[in-house]
């Protein structure tokens, strides 16, 4: 990019800009047509709004780091220094999502203390709230 005039790089800067303000439009508008806020009763399967704004993501992120961070014009090697750390934390992010969910389904399992037993029997919150307190005059 350093090869073009001042004119010609705010030409293809404006248009880096419409292309990215384009894609996020797009973005919006299928995450609210997939839910019904477009047209009433219209709704997309999930996986398809997934699927698009995950591609629609992807494509901006390599566009920016294209363009506006000059990778398209640089020399290979530094271009793989800086995306296989990307490609690491894309990898890092998935995973600890991952994980993160099994997490969150094993913690169905864990009763909360409004679900304490007491000889067979779960207890209300009233209840709860009587034992706790015969505790607290206890100590």
């Amino acid at each position: 990019m350093g090869h073009v005039n001042y004119e010609e790089g705010k030409k293809i800067v404006l248009k880096g800009l419409l292309l990215l303000a384009f894609v996020t439009v797009a973005e919006v508008f299928i995450a609210l047509l997939g839910k019904g806020y477009v047209i009433s009763g219209f709704y997309l399967p999930r996986w398809f709004i997934y699927l698009a704004m995950i591609g629609l993501s992807v494509y901006k992120a390599y566009f920016i780091m294209a363009e506006f961070m000059h990778l398209r014009y640089e020399v290979k090697g530094l271009v793989s220094s800086i995306l296989l750390p990307f490609i690491l934390l894309i990898w890092a992010i998935i995973a600890l999502l991952w994980d993160g969910s099994h997490w969150g389904q094993q913690r169905e399992d864990v009763k909360s203390p409004f679900q304490i037993e007491r000889q067979g029997t779960i207890l209300d919150e009233s209840e709860i709230e009587d034992i706790l307190d015969t505790r607290e005059l206890l100590d």
